[in-house]
């Protein structure tokens, strides 16, 4: 069979999510990304983030009112033993732990809404848009590249929206509030405490980017364990092993990528241990530097208990936040590069645009005529055209049987009737309207393929029939398999039509894949039927049982019948002989026999001779 060098997503798939902070920078590089658009995924839900804002801005007021209290309660309420005052204001300390608790209940609610809502929104969008992408842009997208985009990153665009963007505005109004409160309870102390500041960011930076340079090492390395799972432990992977006899090797590749995730993982334990213990001595030592600066005569004149203790509670509470400040531009850059990464994708043009008004086909009015008229079509990238002026009609009803050597364009003229792929000149019509034009839907209900690879659901064989035909009664499931010479060997299964096929339908033969894939398309009933050699990796005791399957299947109905094997043209009303993208020649059977040409040499080499004789 002719391979499909499709084109379409020029250069647009390369690699896999950025692993550190630097890749993401060098990403954005490459793919600078809008702040007002990604602003216009907001604007729906302006209101929530104004509500999420102000919460949080609330909560961390509401905090700053607990030191405050414990001061009156050390200078005042206990000393005088004044009850009334102690119960008040110890039941403002609990009052205030059940506000926040409340106020970040509903936070967290609403903030998780937006985001999923906003997620939805893109990862539907996204799904939707890449259904609508030509089979160049999956052939040209690297394995596992499209999926990553639509799960991961999509995924970790939601922790970015919900946890990142609240942790910064919680961050820098819990800062901005607590500095203000410590300067009013003492600005001396104050300016005490600032003296530590410097050190302890610059220690925060240089271990976020040792952390994040072994991240990025880690995130690699589990990248390569996950590809060694899923290619040698898929089916195909197994049997390949077995037959290479490479299970050896591929558990030694395994064991030693496992080992380098041990050490990797050791690494990102231990990464800035000592910058952080350095940290937490810095952090320890201010309250000392405090309380001296508190008892000495010099310094600590008038200074309550309670103005030590309220603001010794302030000073520690504010490093977390100004460390949570520190990492705002790491967090910015992978946000940007979340978001550029999804934009790609959604920017890609579709190879196959749709009209804003395309029109309408109903089913049962389909005669299934179909005609190409001055078709060229060249894969991009390529240096000549695969197919050149291709001008044939399929009357409806009929078989028309393509024939020619590999390479010369046979599965390319079967890709432009059901739309995988839009001529580079020329027209492709159904019924007289240009394929172009038609809804899309439109097309898969009347149009059907059945190739030489089928491909079916890791389900079962219920599931993969209603798949194609959701509305179909239980005596229309068995109808299709009868059709397809299947339905014998479906019910002497334990669990008959609910057996499960396996992943890609391995629970079965490459022949009863086939029929299975034949009966599922005949549920669509279809009006056109292309057969992409749908015979030619089958041996002939199968292909006879698929070949009468595929009769059934074809019968009244207008047929194109790409041909690898010359004996099953012989069932054609037409037969057109392609070469280097070009008809050659075209008529009956006979006709292309007497005419003594490029055919009827196929037709002298093939075992086809051998059975006319």
């Amino acid at each position: 069979m002719v391979g499909m060098p499709m084109g379409g997503l020029g250069g647009g798939a390369g690699g896999t999510r950025p692993g550190n902070s630097q890749k993401d920078k060098e990403w954005l590089q490459d793919h600078p990304v809008s702040l007002r658009r990604i602003a216009e995924l907001f604007r729906p839900h302006l209101r929530t983030v104004i509500f999420v804002m102000l919460l949080i801005v609330a909560s961390s007021l509401i905090g700053l009112a607990q030191p405050f209290i414990i001061r009156e309660l050390i200078d005042v309420a206990i000393p005088e033993q004044n009850v009334k005052l102690l119960l008040a204001l110890a039941g403002g300390l609990v009052l205030i732990a059940l506000v926040n608790a409340v106020l970040g209940v509903v936070q967290t609610w609403r903030a998780t809404l937006m985001g999923q809502k906003v997620m939805h929104r893109l990862r539907t969008g996204l799904f939707t848009h890449l259904q609508k992408q030509s089979l160049g842009f999956f052939t040209n997208a690297r394995s596992g590249e499209v999926q990553s985009r639509l799960t991961n990153d999509v995924g970790q665009m939601q922790s970015v929206i919900t946890n990142s963007a609240t942790s910064i505005a919680s961050n820098l109004t819990t800062v901005v509030a607590t500095a203000c409160a410590m300067v009013a309870i003492s600005w001396q102390l104050s300016l005490i405490s600032l003296v530590v500041l410097p050190p302890a960011i610059i220690l925060a930076k240089q271990t976020a980017k040792l952390r994040r340079k072994i991240t990025g090492a880690r995130q690699r390395e589990m990248s390569t364990l996950t590809s060694i799972i899923e290619e040698r432990l898929s089916i195909s992977g197994v049997r390949l092993a077995k037959v290479m006899g490479t299970g050896t090797l591929d558990a030694e590749q395994f064991t030693d990528s496992s080992s380098k995730l041990i050490d990797l993982e050791m690494r990102s334990a231990l990464a800035g241990r000592w910058r952080m213990a350095a940290m937490s001595i810095i952090f320890a030592g201010v309250p000392a530097i405090l309380y001296i600066v508190a008892g000495l005569p010099v310094t600590g004149d008038g200074m309550s208990i309670g103005t030590l203790v309220a603001f010794t509670g302030l000073q520690a509470g504010i490093f977390r936040p100004v460390m949570g400040l520190m990492s705002i531009s790491i967090q910015w850059v992978s946000a940007l590069a979340l978001f550029s990464r999804v934009f790609e994708f959604l920017d890609a043009d579709q190879a196959l645009p749709v009209p804003n008004q395309p029109r309408r086909l109903a089913h049962d009015a389909v005669r299934g005529e179909v005609e190409f008229k001055n078709v060229d079509f060249r894969y991009p990238g390529a240096r000549a055209n695969t197919l050149r002026g291709i001008n044939l009609k399929l009357e409806p009803g009929t078989m028309t049987a393509v024939v020619g050597a590999t390479g010369s364009g046979k599965s390319t003229l079967g890709s432009l009737v059901p739309r995988l792929l839009d001529p580079s000149s020329g027209t492709v019509s159904l019924d007289g309207v240009e394929l172009r034009q038609v809804q899309p839907q439109d097309i898969a209900d009347v149009v059907s393929v059945v190739a030489q690879e089928s491909y079916l659901l890791h389900a079962s064989v219920r599931e993969n029939l209603l798949w194609a035909a959701p509305n179909a009664d239980e005596q229309q499931l068995w109808n299709a398999l009868e059709a397809a010479q299947i339905a014998e060997l479906i019910r002497s299964l334990p669990e008959g039509i609910d057996t499960q096929v396996g992943q890609r339908g391995h629970r079965f033969s490459g022949g009863e894949q086939q029929r299975l894939a034949i009966a599922r398309t005949m549920l669509r009933q279809p009006k056109v039927l292309v057969l992409d050699e749908a015979t030619s990796a089958l041996d002939t005791v199968t292909e006879a049982l698929v070949q009468q399957a595929l009769d059934e299947l074809a019968l009244g109905r207008t047929t194109l019948l790409i041909a690898h094997r010359l004996s099953t043209v012989l069932r054609a009303d037409k037969i057109v002989v392609l070469d280097e993208g070009q008809i050659i020649e075209s008529g009956t059977f006979e006709e292309l026999v007497k005419l003594d040409g490029k055919f009827a040499r196929l037709v002298n080499n093939s075992e086809l001779a051998q059975q006319r004789s």
